[in-house]
């Protein structure tokens, strides 16, 4: 398991991240917040690649800034990285694989299964500078489990990615959470979908952690639906309005609200994106 132990960070302009605890079990977990958050230094430090200014990130109990060998268990795939764009796919894998000391036997062993786990078989012995986007993120993927970690960090791995390449990319790590602790950092609520434990995090503080319907919780009694038409919408549009969509009679509207904004509003179960953006707004307006 890894575990954040009272881990933070500050700079001269203060808290990046704010001292968490935290532990991340084998599956799926999402850290969800706005830009600038903070999440990027929280993933570095976990990959320790980021030395904390308190507390430690631990793996099975072994510090992970201490030993090489611990920081080999760590798969960590950054928001932005550059490739030998003139090698191919297998070349790429094969040379980070070496780069850990294996013999080059075991780093194309290594290499092909990895490939494979990503859906890059068929690619394999193409060059770099042919894939897309999706493709590269993938390619980074494999570099980064082809040693068999046991913990996969992932920062931001959908941005920039059309919906067909999202959806592949989700389902990839996915299928790397059955034996892994996969931990997906982004911005896109559509992300979280595919994760079964998720933690929020907003100017440096951790502020939830837990599962769907218990982030969706945090909008209980505060998300309200009604319908109206586009004339009296013009006329007088309602405020905390999170969603309207056309229908065949008007507007069907749904709003984020203390007290009834709308004459014809009825309370209604919220979704989990409207109780992570009850959170966010709590936390704003306590700072």
């Amino acid at each position: 398991m890894l575990s954040a132990n009272h881990l933070g960070k500050r700079y001269k302009s203060g808290w990046a991240i704010h001292p968490v605890t935290v532990a991340f079990e084998p599956g799926m977990h999402g850290l969800l917040g706005p830009n600038g958050a903070g999440k990027s230094t929280l993933l570095r430090m976990l990959a320790g690649l980021l030395t904390p200014t308190t507390g430690d990130a631990t793996l099975g109990g072994e510090s992970v800034r201490r030993t090489y060998r611990c920081r080999q268990r760590i798969g960590f795939v950054p928001q932005s990285f550059r490739m030998h764009e003139q090698l191919t796919a297998r070349e790429a894998v094969c040379h980070a694989v070496r780069m850990r000391g294996a013999t080059a036997l075991q780093a194309s062993a290594d290499a092909a299964a990895s490939l494979e786990a990503v859906g890059l078989s068929a690619e394999m012995d193409q060059p770099v500078r042919a894939y897309s986007s999706g493709m590269k993120q993938r390619l980074g993927i494999a570099q980064a489990i082809a040693s068999d970690p046991e913990v996969l960090i992932v920062d931001e791995p959908t941005a920039g990615l059309d919906p067909e390449e999202r959806f592949r990319l989700r389902s990839v790590l996915a299928e790397l959470s059955q034996t892994k602790a996969v931990l997906l950092s982004t911005h896109v609520l559509s992300d979280i979908g595919i994760c079964e434990h998720i933690h929020v995090l907003s100017e440096g503080r951790l502020l939830f952690t837990g599962g769907k319907e218990q982030l969706a919780a945090h909008a209980r009694g505060l998300v309200w639906h009604w319908e109206t038409s586009e004339s009296e919408w013009r006329r007088q549009p309602s405020d905390g309005v999170v969603a309207a969509r056309r229908t065949a009679e008007g507007l069907e509207c749904r709003a984020l609200a203390a007290s009834q904004p709308h004459p014809y509003a009825i309370e209604t179960e919220p979704s989990m994106e409207e109780g992570y953006l009850a959170l966010i707004g709590a936390s704003a307006r306590h700072r």
